[in-house]
C-alpha cells in the first residue's frame, strides 16, 4: 500500500518530466508523438506512476481508493472488512488464473480480475504474455544463483566460506555478523568465485531465455508509450474486463 501512495505522488512529477522530455515525433495522425524520457530510470518510474493512475481509476470505478476503503469497522477501530475489499479490488479474488513454474522450482500466481490486472492490460496489451515475461525476466540471477551450486569450485568455496564464519565445533548462528561474512567471502575466495562465474552464467540463462527477453522489451516498450500518452492527455483508457486483450 505505502508503494502505491508513493507512486500517486511520483505521478504527478512525471507530468513534468514528460512535458520537458524533448520535442515530439509526428505521427501518422498529423499529431506529435510525445516525447519518452531519456533514462531508463525515468522510463521505469514513468510506467509505474501511469500503472497507478489506471489502478487509481480502477478502484475508484469500484468505488474505492489505494488511500482506503468504505466499509464498516469494529468495535475496536479495525477495517477488516474494508481492507479485504481494498486487497480483492487490487490483487482479484479466487482462484488465480495465470501461474508459472521457474527453473528454480518456485511456482509464480497471479488474478486476472484486479485493478493491478486491469492497469496492465491497458499498459502491455496482453497481460498473460507480460506477466510470463516479467517473471522469467525478474528471476533470472535466481537461476544463476541456482547454476551456481553445480560448480564444484563455488561448493569448495562456500565450504571455505563457512568454516571461516563458524570456526569452533558444534552448530553456530544461522547468519554471521555481516563483517564477518563479507571477511570470510574475501578470504575464502567466494567473492573471486562468483565475480569470475556469475557473467559467464548469466549469458547462458539469457540466451536459453531469449525469447522471454524478447517479448519483455517489446511489451515494455509498448507500455512505455502508452503511458506517455495518458500523460500527454492523448488517451483516456477505460479499464476492460476480465481477461480482455486490447490491441
Amino acid at each position: 500500500m505505502r508503494l502505491l501512495r508513493a507512486l500517486g505522488a511520483a505521478a504527478l512529477a512525471l507530468l513534468a518530466l514528460v512535458a520537458l522530455g524533448g520535442c515530439g515525433t509526428p505521427t501518422g495522425a498529423g499529431r506529435d508523438a510525445p516525447a519518452l524520457p531519456r533514462t531508463e530510470r525515468e522510463r521505469d518510474d514513468l510506467v509505474k506512476a501511469a500503472q497507478q493512475v489506471l489502478v487509481e481509476r480502477c478502484l475508484a470505478g469500484r468505488g474505492l481508493s489505494s488511500k482506503g476503503a468504505s466499509g464498516e469497522r469494529r468495535a475496536d477501530g479495525k477495517d477488516d472488512t474494508a481492507d479485504r475489499r481494498l486487497q480483492g479490488a487490487l490483487f482479484g479474488r479466487g482462484r488465480p488464473e495465470l501461474s508459472i513454474t521457474l527453473a528454480t522450482g518456485y511456482t509464480v500466481r497471479a488474478h486476472t480480475d484486479g485493478c493491478l490486472a486491469a492497469a496492465q492490460r491497458e499498459l502491455y496489451g496482453d497481460e498473460r504474455r507480460w506477466f510470463r515475461a516479467q517473471v522469467v525476466v525478474n528471476n533470472l540471477r535466481a537461476e544463476v544463483g541456482l547454476r551456481l551450486k553445480d560448480d564444484p569450485d563455488y561448493r569448495a568455496a562456500q565450504g571455505r566460506w563457512a568454516h571461516c564464519a563458524t570456526p569452533d565445533p558444534g552448530p553456530g548462528p544461522e547468519r554471521p555478523a555481516p563483517a564477518v561474512g563479507a571477511r570470510c567471502a574475501r578470504e575464502s575466495g567466494l567473492d573471486e568465485v562468483r565475480a569470475r562465474l556469475e557473467p559467464t552464467l548469466l549469458d547462458q540463462v539469457r540466451a536459453e531465455r531469449r525469447d522471454q527477453l524478447t517479448t519483455y522489451r517489446q511489451l515494455r516498450t509498448r507500455a512505455l508509450h502508452r503511458a506517455a500518452d495518458l500523460y500527454a492527455g492523448r488517451t483516456v483508457p477505460e479499464n476492460r474486463e476480465k481477461g480482455s486483450t486490447p490491441s
